[in-house]
């Protein structure tokens, strides 16, 4: 008998018939042998529904009872689930973030887990009941309760399977696979086989939406098994696993595209370390991911800093810099929106140069202005306007030479 954590996210349990097909492959996979733990997303659009009621009452809503709120929209889910389970004859044992021992930090809105105590779901586990916990969601260790940020659900079935030594955790959702591209941007885009972790994490990292990147963390660290599948077709999925026997033909294994990106400019700030440890440091207590980072010469004195921050949180970014501006005694903030970036990953980048050239050539031949550049050993991305952002992916697919039918090879994006 092994021990399976599965995850189905909004889509997959969007409905009342939805949640009963759900039931019926968890079912399937309990007479194949597994112990089986399930964990839920919200129903369909339920948390975006919450957070316009909200909204309604306040704006911005405050962080404490937001997370009271949007933790119900999994507790429907786990309710509903379980009743589907045991119309079919089967033992089933609904549990909230907190009933199931997920204990995170206590930042509201973006918590991370910090130990998971498995006594209770183990205890169910051996009475034959298979447990459905609620996704997204925890408790601080002053007992508060707190939610893991957007897609957070992965994050939760990764961290079950590791804390549970699980075979595998299988991550159920409304695409087959991972691919080498959206398909929706690129229709020649191929689901593969496998990828590394170390590829995924960057993909995830870069807008490839199929699984939430500190989940792909949690796997790598942890050497999870994990599969992505489709919730509603019986078909073979993507894994998500160690790099083995990697063939390196291609040195680039997929694309990416994020079309939430904002650049913000700091003009004029003193060409001093401690200004830079300054302005990074104030946005990193803000909880404030920073990526793309690139600084140039303003006078002998000064020196212009540009960076990019996700879209939702580019005004508070610009607040935090404006509430230090006394301390960072820059000139001038300028921010941009209206940005997407566009990346390619693979790790034979470390062993085959020429990569960046192509895709600059590529991307300039095409008529698209680079706004800004950021690298790693197996990345690069771009900074381009998001409405030549389609355009974008569908030529480096095609440059690197990704116009296929189905890849067999590691790598991938959503």
């Amino acid at each position: 008998m092994g021990l399976v954590v599965q995850k189905f996210g909004g889509t997959s349990v969007g409905s009342v018939e939805r949640i009963r097909k759900v039931a019926e492959r968890i079912a399937k996979s309990h007479a194949d042998g597994d112990q089986c733990v399930v964990t839920v997303s919200a129903m369909g659009k339920t948390t975006d529904e919450l957070v316009s009621l909200a909204r309604q009452m306040s704006d911005p809503p405050p962080q404490r009872e937001m997370d009271v709120l949007l933790t119900t929209g999994e507790q429907v889910s786990i309710a509903l689930l379980s009743m589907a389970l045991m119309e079919r004859g089967l033992k089933a044992r609904p549990m909230t973030g907190w009933q199931a021992g997920i204990q995170t930090d206590p930042i509201h809105g973006k918590a991370r887990i910090e130990e998971i105590d498995t006594q209770r779901v183990r205890q169910s586990l051996d009475q034959g009941e298979i447990v459905v916990v609620a996704g997204f969601q925890g408790v601080s260790s002053d007992g508060e309760i707190t939610t893991l940020g957007r897609g957070g659900s992965d994050t939760t079935a990764v961290a079950l399977a590791a804390a549970l030594e699980a075979d595998r955790c299988e991550i159920f959702t409304d695409v087959t696979g991972v691919f080498t591209a959206d398909p929706r941007m690129a229709p020649q885009a191929g689901k593969l086989k496998e990828i590394s972790y170390e590829e995924m994490l960057e993909l995830a990292n870069l807008g490839a939406g199929v699984l939430h990147p500190r989940s792909v963390e949690c796997a790598m660290t942890h050497r999870v098994p994990l599969v992505v599948r489709s919730s509603f077709v019986d078909e073979e999925g993507t894994w998500v696993k160690e790099a083995a026997n990697m063939e390196e033909e291609l040195n680039v294994r997929g694309i990416a595209h994020d079309l939430q990106v904002a650049r913000i400019k700091v003009l004029g700030l003193p060409n001093q370390t401690r200004a830079l440890t300054t302005l990074f440091g104030v946005l990193a207590e803000a909880h404030i991911n920073v990526d793309m980072i690139v600084t140039s010469d303003h006078d002998n004195d000064r020196i212009d800093v540009a960076f990019s921050v996700h879209e939702e949180e580019w005004e508070q970014a610009e607040k935090v810099i404006e509430d230090h501006g006394e301390e960072l005694k820059y000139l001038e903030v300028v921010s941009e929106t209206g940005l997407a970036k566009v990346s390619a990953v693979g790790a034979g980048m470390v062993t085959h140069p020429g990569v960046a050239a192509k895709m600059f050539t590529s991307l300039s031949e095409a008529g698209i202005r680079i706004r800004m550049v950021s690298t790693s050993e197996i990345k690069i991305s771009c900074a381009i306007a998001k409405n030549q952002a389609e355009k974008a992916v569908r030529e480096l697919h095609s440059v690197f030479g990704l116009d296929v039918e189905e890849q067999t090879l590691v790598g991938a994006s959503s």
